[in-house]
């Protein structure tokens, strides 16, 4: 398939069966927000759980404290709920 022909969830897809990459990293490779492009994962998430692969998912974290217990890891927190750090690394995709 030409890759003009693919969908931007298809394209996002193969992006992350050759490497990891983070929301602002996937925004700006696709022209899509960071937020529409975590949308984007999560649909191409539920739509491998019928093929032989699967999303693996690198929770963020802080960059002061190392806190990486967020309650959803998909998505990049404002700051930290243990040291209230705005240092917060985002998380990381991948499809294998």
């Amino acid at each position: 398939m030409r890759e003009a022909d693919e969908t931007t969830r298809e394209r996002i897809a193969a992006h992350l069966r050759e490497t990891a990459a983070a929301p602002s990293s996937l925004a700006r490779e696709f022209d899509v927000t960071a937020a529409l492009a975590v949308e984007h994962v999560r649909h191409v998430a539920r739509s491998l759980s019928e093929a032989d692969e699967r999303l693996l998912v690198a929770p963020p974290e802080c960059r002061d404290c190392g806190f990486d217990g967020f309650d959803d890891p998909a998505n990049r927190p404002s700051r930290c709920p243990e040291c209230k750090s705005e240092s917060v690394a985002e998380p990381e995709f991948r499809i294998e």
